[in-house]
Formats: structure tokens, sequence, C-alpha cells
């Protein structure tokens, strides 16, 4: 097993890495939209915090020599569903291949973002 990092994508905010890697696969952590230059969320709708998850993660998967279209499984935690359809919107351009996929709402995120995201790609 193998721990990957790459400074284009906000460092953990935990004990947890960035994203694994195992095998033919990689792991990341869920990401949420912390931009990685300042370390802040600074995006306040679900389609800029959509873009900047969407862009980290894209990073650490480039970083460990994958990519989102060799995504095979994401796991999507929206802080709201009502939310659904503008974070498809955004999620769609992204994850082109259209890997298996699980979306629920949950109560809060951390540093309560609207948005977090975590894939499964092949390495």
């Amino acid at each position: 097993m193998e721990k990957m990092y790459t400074k284009n994508a906000p460092d953990a905010i935990g004990p947890y890495s960035q994203a694994v890697k195992t095998g033919s696969l990689i792991f990341t952590s869920g990401q949420i939209a912390i931009n990685p230059a300042s370390g802040n969320v600074e995006a306040t709708t679900i389609e800029e915090q959509t873009e900047q998850v969407c862009k980290n993660l894209k990073n650490i998967l480039e970083n460990a020599g994958s990519s989102l279209e060799k995504a095979v499984k994401t796991v999507c935690f929206l802080k709201n569903m009502e939310d659904f359809t503008a974070f498809n919107q955004v999620y769609g351009k992204y994850f082109t291949e259209k890997p298996a996929r699980s979306c629920v709402a949950v109560k809060q995120l951390p540093k309560d973002v609207l948005v977090e995201v975590e894939v499964i790609a092949e390495a």
C-alpha cells in the first residue's frame, strides 16, 4: 500500500491520506471544496464547491498516475438533496465516463461545506 500526496490538493484536515494506492486501485479520501492554494473554503455555491472538489480529485488522481476517466466508483455526499440537479451539472463535466455512484444527503460535512466526493479509480 502506497500513500499518495500532492500539493495541488488540500492537505488532510485529520489523520488520513489524500489517497492510497493498493494493487491496481486508487482510493481517494473524501474531498471538500478547500482551495489548496489558500487552505480555505472560498466557494459558496454548490456549483462552485463541486468545481473545486472535482479539481482536487483530478489533481490527486493525476498525481497517482490515474485520472477521472479511470474512476470506477464515486461516493457523493450532499448537505441538501435539493442541490442534486446543480451538483450533477458540474459533476457530469468531470466524470464523463459515468462511473458507478452513490449519492446521499447528510446532516453536516466538515467545515460546513455543501458537498464531499470520494473516488475509487484504476491506477
